[in-house]
């Protein structure tokens, strides 16, 4: 599951590894029927998230073309300025910190946590305004399987201007999912099923912030 910055204490960040699928559908496609979802008791309610980030690299994207990615979100439980590590066997280590008083500059600790990538200036690449809805997907005991998230999503390209806006899915992982590999593929491709039967298909692009800047 994503961190809460939140819990940060100073400089030290908190600290969680994101293992999540993506999906695109398009605006009128209805939601998935979790019902057949191995391990899945109940779905809550969705929780509506107004969120608004802002993504900084380099002129020449030093961060993005090493697997990173930084912003800093408003809005959500977990608020605050986060960095994506590369992706790696499709998890990434993500770190959170509280947004703090002034959080129009690069904080120091953010700021050092990427300094073995890059030390040049930091700059807005883009902007992701997203209209989430999040559903939680329970075990019997009420435990948190995973996240499902149905985004309407609204991006600029600071750089050229250009505005995109889509719809997406992604179904994250949480402290009560399969802990083993094989029952976690069953449970990822239960989940790309329920998908495909409501209209989803495979994202084309592997994050917002890719599909932002045109990729």
């Amino acid at each position: 599951m994503a961190s809460d910055p939140s819990e940060a204490s100073g400089s030290e960040p908190v600290r969680s590894v994101e293992i999540e699928l993506k999906f695109d559908v398009d605006d009128d496609t209805p939601l998935p029927d979790w019902s057949g979802m191995p391990g899945v008791a109940s779905v809550d309610d969705g929780e509506v998230r107004e969120l608004d980030a802002r993504y900084l690299d380099t002129p020449e994207l030093t961060l993005g073309y090493a697997g990173y990615a930084l912003r800093r979100r408003r809005g959500g439980p977990d608020e605050g300025w986060h960095i994506k590590g590369p992706r790696i066997d499709g998890a990434r280590v993500e770190l959170g910190w509280p947004l703090g008083t002034d959080d129009e500059d690069v904080p120091e600790a953010v700021r050092a946590a990427v300094a073995h990538v890059t030390d040049a200036a930091l700059g807005d690449i883009a902007r992701i305004r997203n209209h989430r809805t999040a559903f939680a997907l329970r075990d019997a005991t009420g435990a948190l399987v995973a996240e499902f998230v149905d985004d309407h999503v609204t991006a600029v390209d600071v750089r050229t201007g250009i505005e995109r806006a889509w719809r997406e899915w992604e179904l994250e992982l949480g402290p009560a999912a399969p802990a083993d590999r094989p029952s976690r593929v069953a449970f990822f491709d239960a989940a790309a099923d329920a998908v495909t039967a409501a209209g989803g298909r495979p994202a084309a692009s592997l994050s917002k912030l890719g599909r932002a800047l045109g990729y």
